[in-house]
Order: structure tokens, then C-alpha cells, then sequence
């Protein structure tokens, strides 16, 4: 593939293009996020004390520090979750044998009795911690919240979901999700990762993650979020799937994508998936952006790779390969590279979708002055 050469006078023009959509649109994305999460955060605030105060094991994690808050996550300017991390995971087993792709169980440690636990009403018969069970009582108590003191019609439950999720003042569209942090430790399923591993790998930068940054992940951890496990393996079936808890790595991935350049190309992603990129089911997520990103970093392991000159050639990299996964309907998690996050995506849906990409690619690769209409 031709694309738009760097060494020629044509390449300072694309640069300063890059670097002027960064200023504007990237920039008012993140205006307009920074504003809409003050609002929304104020908001979610009041419903999880008051949620404390009906149900005390229900503590609220969400506080702002350094002006973030703990277990927030943007999905887009308009839509977000929100981890509501719980206590007391210690008398569980972390039971992760692959029998779930991408999710674990939590079962009562042998010689524990269920009235040992902080959640004893929520531990099955087969003495797993269920994360249905729990996600039901937490949304009874959002529910009746919500009915009651926002009779204004700020927030509206969605009750045909079967997550907990919140429509606030008819704009935002808020996840929230009970959840267990697990720092320290690290999933078996992920145990192989980072998958391009070495006997040479050093500090040299030869490969990426570099040693010490893949200590660090992993020392982050993971955490367990009660989501419907059916929703990642395609709405398969399984026994288990009320009492499984959804691997997620969020914090690992922040800690992982480290460095302005990469970051600014990830930002700059997530702007040009949001504008051209928003289809009729969602095929193409950030998430998908944020994995593909990863994955373009084990090409591209130099801090070199990823100045601002080279945005221009990681971003249509990562294009291409979305193109190739959208086609082959299979985009594996980084982490968990068995796992699927097309899985359940109809076909006519991905195919549909890469030529929206691919218009986007041929916008980049023919027209140095393709960020001014992007």
C-alpha cells in the first residue's frame, strides 16, 4: 500500500494536519468528556451513599483523585462505566481453568462455611460466589433509589437490560458494575502473555512490553466484574454463566499504554472511531481501537516509532489491520488472544463496517489534507 511519504514536502503537511486535528477535535472530545463526568460523577455520587447507606456492603469506590475517579472508564463522550469495587473476596478460590474463555469463578475456599462469608445469601448450593445474584440485588437497590428520589426524571433506570444501566438527563448512558480488584496476582488463562516473549528480551527496547513495564502490568492485576458472561462468548450457553465473573485488565492496559506518543495515537483513534466509526450495532468499539493499538506496539517497540512525525504511519497501521480483522470477522484480546471480541457480530455487520474503514484508509492514503474533513 501506498502511503502518504514523509520524506517529501507533502509530509509536513500531513504532520501539521495531525497535529492540528490533536489540537481541535481531539481536544474538544476531551472538553466535552471532562464536562459531561462532572456532571454525571455528582450525580452517580448521591445514588451510591445512598446505596451504602440501604446496603452497607455496597461500599462506593467512585472518589475523585488527582481529578479522576476510581472506576470510571469512557466508553464515548456519551456513555461510561462505572466499577463499583466491593470487600471481602478472601475466603473465595480464584477458579480460572479455561472452562469460560475470558471469565473465572469464585468458589468458597474447602472447610469455609457460607457463614464465613460477607456474602453468604449470594453463594450457590455448589458454594460459587454468583455475580447474577449479586448484579440483581444491586440493581433492586438502584431501582427503587432512582424511583425515589429522582422523581424528576434525571435519571431513568433501563429495566430491560440485564446489566444495571442509567440513561441521565436523556444524554449520558451510565454502566454501573459491582466488581472485586484483584492487585497483585495474575489470571492463569493470561499466564503466557506477553505472548512475543524472548530468551532476549531486555531493557534494550528490542521488544515491547520491555521487562520491567511487564512486571508492572502484572503486578496491577485484574479485576472481576459481574457482567453477563454470555454477552463475551457469543450468548453460548453454559451452566455456569450465572455465578462467572468477566475478566477485565482496564487498569493493566492503562499501565501498559505508557508514553505521550502512544497515547496521543490512542486518543486520536478514539476520535476518528467516534466521528466516522459509530455504526447500527457496534461493530467497532474503542476497546477494539485500544487492542489494535497494543498490538501495533509489539511492531513498533521503539519510543522512536511513536513521535509525532510517525503518528501519521501507527494510525493507518492500525486501520489496515482493523480492515483485516473486520474481514476475518476475529479481533483476539490482547491478553486472552483465544478470546474472540467479534463473537457474536453478524457477518453482514463486519463487512458493512470494514468498507466504512477502508473509506477512512483510502481518505488517509490519497490526501495529505485528509484531517481538515476527518
Amino acid at each position: 500500500m501506498l502511503l502518504p511519504g514523509y520524506s517529501t514536502p507533502e509530509s509536513g503537511v500531513f504532520l501539521h494536519q495531525i497535529t492540528k486535528y490533536h489540537s481541535n477535535q481531539v481536544q474538544s472530545r476531551v472538553s466535552q468528556t471532562r464536562s459531561s463526568i462532572q456532571e454525571i460523577c455528582k450525580i452517580l455520587q448521591e445514588i451510591l451513599k445512598e446505596v451504602e447507606s440501604q446496603e452497607p456492603r455496597f461500599v462506593s469506590s467512585l472518589n475523585e483523585c488527582n481529578g479522576k475517579f476510581e472506576g470510571l472508564e469512557v466508553i464515548t463522550p456519551f456513555e461510561f462505566e462505572v466499577v463499583l469495587y466491593l470487600n471481602q473476596m478472601g475466603v473465595f478460590n480464584f477458579v480460572d481453568d479455561g472452562t469460560l474463555p475470558g471469565c473465572a469463578v469464585l468458589k468458597l475456599s474447602d472447610g469455609r462455611k457460607r457463614s464465613m462469608s460477607l456474602w453468604v445469601e449470594f453463594i450457590t448450593a455448589s458454594g460459587y460466589l454468583s455475580a447474577k445474584k449479586i448484579r440483581s440485588r444491586f440493581a433492586g437497590l438502584v431501582s427503587q433509589i432512582c424511583k425515589e428520589k429522582y422523581f424528576s426524571g434525571d435519571v431513568k433506570v433501563l429495566t430491560d437490560q440485564a446489566e444495571v444501566k442509567l440513561k441521565i438527563r436523556d444524554r449520558w448512558m451510565v454502566q454501573i458494575t459491582p466488581a472485586f480488584k484483584c492487585s497483585g496476582v495474575w489470571p492463569r488463562s493470561a499466564s503466557q502473555w506477553p505472548y512475543n516473549n524472548s530468551p532476549i528480551r531486555d531493557q534494550n527496547l528490542r521488544f515491547w512490553p520491555y521487562s520491567d513495564l511487564v512486571v508492572e502490568v502484572k503486578n496491577e492485576g485484574f479485576d472481576l466484574l459481574s457482567k453477563d458472561c454470555a454477552v463475551r462468548r457469543g450468548n453460548k450457553q453454559s451452566t455456569l454463566d450465572g455465578d462467572a465473573w468477566l475478566l477485565s485488565f482496564s487498569n493493566a492496559e492503562k499501565r501498559l499504554i505508557q508514553g505521550n506518543g502512544r497515547r496521543r495515537c490512542l486518543s486520536i483513534l478514539k476520535t476518528l472511531r467516534d466521528r466516522h466509526l459509530d455504526l447500527p450495532e457496534n461493530p467497532v468499539t474503542n476497546y477494539h481501537m485500544k487492542t489494535l493499538l497494543m498490538y501495533e506496539c509489539e511492531k513498533h517497540p521503539l519510543e522512536a516509532e511513536w513521535d509525532e512525525s510517525c503518528l501519521g504511519d501507527r494510525i493507518l497501521g492500525i486501520f489496515v489491520q482493523l480492515i483485516s480483522c473486520l474481514q476475518c470477522r476475529k479481533c483476539p484480546h490482547y491478553f486472552l488472544p483465544a478470546l474472540n471480541l467479534f463473537k457474536g457480530k453478524r457477518a453482514s455487520v463486519m463487512e458493512s463496517a470494514s468498507k466504512q474503514v477502508w473509506r477512512v484508509v483510502r481518505e488517509l492514503v490519497t490526501n495529505s489534507r485528509a484531517f481538515e474533513a476527518l
